[in-house]
């Protein structure tokens, strides 16, 4: 059997590079109740990092059904998991994860970690949200700024024009650009 054909078998395989790659043909052919469930074991088990955080990314095409496995890889050690786990809870536009994304994208973990729990946030448009974006568009590091700015533009509420103006004149020039295109936006 060649893994393009039927890639749940290899989800097992011992090579973590095989393991990603299944992961990957998993995902772009469709994801199954039989993949969710060998990818969603993967995330909380596998011995490989990459495989732990691609597996719990893949998840956010899952649905409702990989919440729980989502909720439990999310207090792994590696932040790469950390970030995959945040992207999936917001392409998943899941609320009760809200909380902890805010922890996360507040915290001092790593940059990408923070950066993902940003859009997530975004993604989620919760307004519990709103002073913690605020805050890091005006005091994070420049990506994690830079990335606020596009959450804020989500939220209508009118500490967000001034946070996105003020952005435009950030002394970072990613954080800058992101919020000149914003405001242009907003002047069509």
């Amino acid at each position: 059997m060649r893994l393009l054909d039927g890639p749940v078998p290899f989800l097992d395989h011992p090579d973590a590079e095989v393991r990603r790659l299944a992961i990957s043909v998993c995902v772009a052919s469709g994801l199954t109740e039989d993949s969710v469930g060998a990818i969603g074991r993967l995330a909380g088990e596998d011995d490989d990092g990459a495989v732990r955080a691609m597996a719990a990314e893949a998840l956010g095409g899952a649905g409702e059904r990989a919440v729980a496995v989502l909720d439990s890889v999310r207090s792994d050690d590696d932040p790469r998991v950390h970030e995959a786990v945040a992207t999936a809870y917001g392409e998943l536009k899941y609320r009760e994860a809200v909380p902890w994304l805010i922890d996360l994208a507040s915290g001092d973990g790593d940059r990408a970690s923070r950066e993902a729990a940003v859009a997530a946030l975004g993604a989620i448009r919760d307004d519990a949200a709103l002073p913690v974006l605020l805050d890091l568009v005006a005091d994070a590091p420049p990506q994690v700024r830079r990335r606020a700015v596009v959450a804020l533009t989500v939220f209508d509420d009118p500490a967000v024009e001034a946070a996105i103006r003020e952005a435009a004149r950030d002394r970072n020039p990613s954080v800058r650009e992101a919020a000149e295109m914003v405001v242009g936006r907003q002047a069509d």
